[in-house]
């Protein structure tokens, strides 16, 4: 299931806080702006309430993380989740297997990016599209899905990420406002 805050600025961060882990608490504190830490207790909140909603667990999550930071909920390593925020967005995953997502907001897309994250077939398909701006979130949304999936992050290969992309699912839906993709082992 995929759960979307696509209001983040109007959370009231003051009720966020209280009612958030102590962990996710302190987790939000470290950012130095206010809207990281909106983004933040966003995507907890979003776990919460999916939690609640799918598996009716109603106590607060807290994480352990793997080695690569990866995160997963302690007492509950079947559940799986990945959260995902961009501009005033933020996006939850649950699974019962490993998930990766991600979600990006409409922007100006520089050609010097698109050289840099696409190969030579995505470029000449964003390029060529009538909306390359969206095209290329598809693709960029799907390698950020995919790499978080498997837990790699971003990595020097960015351009060759889907060419495997064979053995997973991936997911992508676009809106007028954002983009996201989930991605899951096949």
């Amino acid at each position: 299931m995929v759960y979307i805050n696509d209001k983040v600025d109007s959370l009231n961060l003051d009720l966020a806080l209280a009612q958030v882990s102590e962990q996710r608490r302190e987790q939000a504190l470290r950012f130095r702006f206010e809207s990281g830490r909106r983004l933040c207790l966003a995507a907890y909140l979003l776990l919460m309430e999916g939690l609640q909603k799918e598996y009716g667990i109603t106590e607060k999550p807290v994480f352990d993380y793997s080695e690569k930071g990866k995160p997963s909920i302690i007492g509950h390593p079947d559940i799986h989740f990945n959260f995902s925020h961009s501009g005033n967005i933020a996006l939850c995953a649950l699974s019962n297997q490993p998930v990766g997502a991600d979600v990006e907001t409409l922007r100006k897309i520089t050609p010097s990016l698109i050289r840099f994250t696409m190969n030579d077939i995505e470029q000449t398909q964003i390029n060529t599209s009538p909306n390359p701006t969206m095209q290329f979130l598809f693709y960029w949304t799907r390698k950020e899905a995919l790499l978080k999936l498997t837990g790699d992050g971003i990595r020097n290969d960015i351009k060759d990420v889907l060419t495997d992309s064979d053995n997973y699912h991936i997911e992508t839906v676009t809106s007028d406002q954002y983009v996201y993709s989930i991605a899951n082992y096949l």
